[in-house]
């Protein structure tokens, strides 16, 4: 996550899905895995905020608080406004390039978010890839698998942020769900698409069922922008 970023149309989608969360008593923590801004374009889909008629519906509230923030100042403070997600907790350090610092930095993030049920991991890119190896240059940009594992062990659900690779979706959406099944073969795990992104729900069983219904609502309530793939 970069706060050059915030307020674009990924923002506006996983918010309105914690909120969702929330509405079904679930208490959320969002790891941001803040890296600093640079020079890239990647947080300018703000062109849903012009189209107030098709997007507005799905969450006034949480869009009328990405459009102030997007006209005056981009940046993550704005998460905790009463309109977004004013009863979620946050952990906002950067995200260290080094492998020892980084496993402080998720210790002490973890600590911080221990009394949610449910950690959503934000970082720019998703789940580790091969080419980019802990401490490597660029891996800031990912949660690795142990960073998963140790969430889910503390007993968190978790909702996972995943931009789609240059591979077939299908392919990509089961290759993690492989995984997950392997870390957490108790969980109930369901992808949850969108044009640009794709969100991986992670359920503990007492969060199962909230969680879910959380899922199914969002998604119905789009008509379109979202929509849950294989399980």
């Amino acid at each position: 996550m970069k706060n050059q970023y915030f307020g674009d149309i990924n923002d506006y989608l996983k918010y309105a899905l914690l909120r969702a969360f929330v509405s079904e008593g679930l208490s959320v923590g969002v790891f941001w895995m803040l890296t600093p801004n640079d020079d890239r374009a990647d947080g300018v889909k703000t062109a849903y905020l012009q189209n107030a008629h098709r997007w507005r519906g799905l969450d006034p509230d949480l869009f009328d608080c990405l459009a102030e923030a997007v006209a005056s100042c981009r940046h993550i403070s704005w998460a905790s406004d009463v309109r977004c997600l004013p009863s979620a907790r946050f952990f906002s350090e950067m995200v260290p390039r080094d492998r020892v610092t980084r496993e402080s930095w998720l210790i002490r993030g973890l600590n911080e978010l221990r009394e949610t049920d449910i950690v959503f991991f934000d970082p720019d890119n998703g789940v580790e890839v091969k080419s980019t190896p802990l401490g490597r240059s660029g891996s800031d940009r990912y949660v690795f698998w142990p960073e998963i594992k140790e969430t889910w062990v503390r007993g968190h659900s978790l909702l996972l942020f995943q931009h789609f690779a240059h591979e077939n979706r299908a392919d990509h959406i089961r290759r993690l769900m492989v995984r997950l099944r392997a870390l957490a073969p108790e969980a109930s795990i369901v992808p949850i698409m969108t044009v640009y992104v794709l969100f991986l729900l992670v359920a503990q069983e007492r969060h199962a069922s909230a969680a879910l219904r959380a899922t199914v609502r969002i998604v119905a309530a789009s008509n379109g922008p979202f929509e849950m793939g294989p399980t």
